[in-house]
């Protein structure tokens, strides 16, 4: 059970989140209970959908900020994150089972997304104090300073996501990620 008050529905939600809510709803057909939970404060939830917004039109391909997205969320512990981005990656994102294991442990099987994989995880494990030869190695893979820019904004984000659903401890409403085994 939630740890903090999860409205049940958009019109249990403060007023000026509702309209919020019903932009997610629109754009997923559901409105997922991390959502709901953070509509708590419409601040909160306004930063967090302008954020994810302004995200999704950067360069970085749908396919990378899951990846980033899955390995973050395992670092961090979060099964709820690992719920809902092991489903999004692989309904929306298109990512074989291979890959998400493959990004739940801080790699990819593709050469360039592995670059911004690894990279993310080092940022995660070493709370942002990475070094010119961790930039070279994403550089060398193909990506530019404005995506290395991105790769740090997601992991932040994803990292505040992971943070609210641990401390709320949000109920589930994505099917459970897989347990992942150990390689």
């Amino acid at each position: 059970m939630s740890l903090i008050a999860t409205p049940a529905t958009i019109e249990d939600a403060p007023a000026a989140s509702q309209p919020l809510l019903r932009a997610v709803k629109a754009q997923l057909g559901v409105v997922p209970n991390l959502f709901r939970l953070v509509s708590n404060s419409p601040a909160a939830l306004e930063g967090y959908l302008g954020l994810s917004g302004a995200l999704g039109k950067g360069t970085l391909s749908a396919q990378t900020r899951e990846r980033i997205a899955l390995a973050v969320a395992e670092i961090n512990g979060c099964d709820y994150c690992l719920a809902a981005h092991s489903y999004l990656g692989k309904t929306l994102a298109k990512l074989d089972d291979a890959e998400i294991a493959a990004n739940r442990h801080g790699v990819s099987t593709d050469a360039k997304a592995d670059a911004a994989v690894r990279f993310a995880a080092k940022i995660v494990h070493q709370r942002g104090r990475t070094d010119e030869a961790d930039l070279k190695l994403v550089r060398a893979a193909g990506y530019d300073d404005a995506q290395i820019v991105e790769i740090v904004l997601h992991v932040a984000l994803n990292t505040w996501t992971n943070y609210i659903n641990l401390v709320g401890a949000t109920d589930l409403d994505f099917p459970a990620a897989q347990t992942l085994n150990a390689a």
